[in-house]
């Protein structure tokens, strides 16, 4: 089984490689004063603009520019929507309140992966693909998780449309209550080891000894450190890092990366998100790891780039490593906002793409970079480069 969105969501899906031609492009995220924190705010382990909502959503799939019109629309329909909200205990645990409506049903394995990364741009919060138990079923179950107030119907409908799919299928709605995901979390996410001596680790769990821990709480967020793009670039990190580097965090999510830098021996760590719940689970995560503010500051900046309500962009800082894991148009498309947080000579880190798509990156950003290298991991890659100097 494969799980994808809050319970332990890949920062990235690998998309059907049958269907080419796929467009990716952030998920518009809620307005910013759900949270309590504007664009622009710095936010540390410290601020007094605490939230442990750990919802992240920062990048989903759709296909062409009709159905991009289409999600723009209803997505627009929901930007009053609070979404999936959490309460907040004194001891600042993040626990879910109300239940969710569990969407069923089968589709051909050829469009499983394409369809599961439509239906989280469409709406699903959580999807698991179930293999059939049959050796010659072409068939695969596809189980979607939405807040109890969605319209499922309307999610199914456009996600399958977007990937050029006609027909609907028939499907069972149930009704899932947070008991029933949150067991879920703590039986499926266990210590992972990145490389040697530096551990993930959930926070309900014992810290392993003898070893660097980076402690964790997956939430609703995505990072855990198990999918592959995590590890090929948690990999660069620690083969660069040799103590007291400035490292850049670009679409930072649970803020596994730059924790994980500060623990490797880097002197500061700061990462840009536009989601709002994707810097509330990396603030709770700094402050699980008891790391100042001095060292790691995390900013929420807008889907134009702006860091503040007065429009002015984020200062560059010329940092030795930037590290942007996010996905193929936007690496494109942000290719020189990318590259300016770089000093001249900084190794510029490159991922969240699969392996056919490394020429398109490789060509793109050689007019940035020199001395091009790749890694790979089970169909995904890593590129990353030296920042020329002018």
């Amino acid at each position: 089984m494969r799980t994808r969105g809050f319970l332990l969501q890949l920062p990235i899906s690998l998309a059907s490689r049958n269907c080419g031609g796929l467009l990716r492009l952030p998920r518009l995220f809620r307005p910013f004063t759900y949270l309590g924190i504007s664009a622009g705010d710095p936010v540390s382990p410290f601020s007094t603009r605490r939230n442990p909502s750990t919802l992240s959503r920062l990048l989903k799939t759709v296909h062409r520019n009709q159905q991009i019109r289409s999600l723009v629309s209803f997505q627009h329909k929901r930007t009053n929507e609070e979404g999936f909200c959490t309460k907040s205990t004194e001891a600042g645990e993040a626990k879910l309140y109300w239940p969710y409506i569990s969407a069923r049903f089968r589709c051909r394995k050829v469009v499983a992966d394409t369809l599961s990364e439509a239906l989280l741009c469409f709406g699903a919060s959580s999807v698991n693909m179930e293999d059939i138990n049959s050796q010659d079923c072409g068939e695969t179950w596809i189980t979607s998780l939405f807040a109890d107030d969605q319209d499922v119907h309307t999610c199914i409908s456009l996600a399958f449309e977007s990937i050029g799919v006609k027909y609907l299928p028939e499907y069972e709605v149930s009704k899932v209550e947070q008991c029933d995901w949150l067991k879920n979390i703590q039986e499926t996410f266990h210590p992972v080891e990145i490389t040697t001596g530096l551990w993930i680790v959930p926070k309900w769990t014992t810290q392993v000894p003898n070893a660097t821990n980076i402690i964790l709480n997956p939430g609703m967020s995505f990072g855990t450190g198990e999918h592959p793009t995590t590890k090929l670039c948690l990999f660069l990190m620690h083969s660069l890092i040799k103590g007291g580097e400035t490292f850049f965090d670009y679409g930072t999510g649970s803020g596994i990366l730059g924790i994980a830098a500060l623990k490797m021996g880097a002197e500061l760590s700061v990462g840009i998100d536009v989601d709002p719940h994707a810097v509330a689970s990396a603030l709770e995560n700094i402050s699980l790891n008891e790391i100042g503010a001095h060292r790691m500051r995390v900013y929420l900046i807008s889907a134009a780039g702006k860091l503040n309500r007065d429009g002015h962009s984020i200062t560059k800082m010329n940092f030795d490593i930037v590290i942007a894991n996010i996905l193929l148009n936007p690496l494109l498309e942000l290719a020189d906002d990318i590259v300016s947080y770089g000093k001249p000579g900084a190794v510029i880190g490159l991922s969240g793409i699969i392996s056919e798509q490394v020429h398109q990156i490789k060509e793109h950003f050689s007019t940035y970079l020199d001395n091009i290298s790749v890694t790979e991991m089970d169909g995904w890659a890593c590129i990353h480069g030296i920042k020329k100097r002018e």
